[in-house]
């Protein structure tokens, strides 16, 4: 039984502190954790990390949505991956010991949880579950990037494309008079990196997914029919 003095986790209030990178710390970690633990609230277009940065921390997001890029020297940009409720991000360059490979910013409102590098490699060296756990989130990410490479050989760009909508609307979309409805986060054209298709395929994308009545545009309001509503047309 833990002592009623006894240093209260950091990330024991968390929705998802069960499956938290941290949860298996000692109990003489606790307290080490805590010292190096913030959160921050993030504005869209705010800046978690720059591309090529110091690692700082593992950074959690507890709420919101990040968009994880990669910027060329031409000045151009694609979007690798998002970022989610529950998602870990920046600890590959800090188990990496080195610089951050992509720019994570917010496309939402955001709240990212950090634990500071000093700490979180304290934290770690002491509790071997939580570089399991850490090890374990690199492995997930793998995984998911196969997964993607295998969707692109297998399934069209139009299934890949509502896919992805769906992702984002059944995250972050309002019912609205039986229907789903989201602000679209993302521009076109990174839409276009995410499902991997030339930035002029996916206004011809969009136009099939309105014309099969599953999805309505106007500009980046997007509505999708809900699942209930399968013979209805959204316009």
């Amino acid at each position: 039984m833990k002592p009623a003095d006894a240093t209260p986790h950091p990330c024991s209030q968390c929705p998802m502190y069960r499956t938290s990178v941290w949860e298996p710390a000692g109990a003489g970690s606790v307290a080490i954790l805590n010292r190096g633990f913030t959160r921050r609230d993030l504005q869209p277009g705010d800046v978690l990390f720059a591309e090529g940065s110091e690692n700082r921390g593992v950074y959690c997001l507890s709420g919101g949505l990040i968009a994880l890029r990669t910027h060329r020297d031409d000045g151009t940009s694609s979007l690798l991956r998002l970022a989610y409720r529950g998602d870990v991000i920046g600890f590959r360059s800090f188990l990496g010991d080195g610089v951050h490979r992509t720019e994570a910013r917010a496309l939402l409102p955001s709240r990212v949880c950090t634990v500071a590098r000093h700490d979180a490699e304290r934290v770690v060296h002491a509790s071997p579950p939580v570089l399991a756990r850490l090890a374990g989130r690199a492995v997930d990410e793998l995984d998911a990037a196969r997964e993607r490479i295998v969707a692109t050989m297998g399934r069209s760009n139009k299934a890949r494309l509502a896919t992805l909508l769906t992702e984002l609307m059944e995250r972050h979309g309002t019912q609205e008079d039986g229907y789903l409805r989201m602000h679209l986060p993302l521009s076109r054209a990174d839409l276009a990196d995410l499902v991997g298709v030339q930035r002029e395929t996916v206004s011809r994308l969009i136009r099939r997914l309105e014309d099969d009545g599953s999805f309505h545009f106007a500009c980046r309001e997007v509505w999708m029919r809900h699942p209930g509503m399968r013979n209805r047309a959204i316009g």
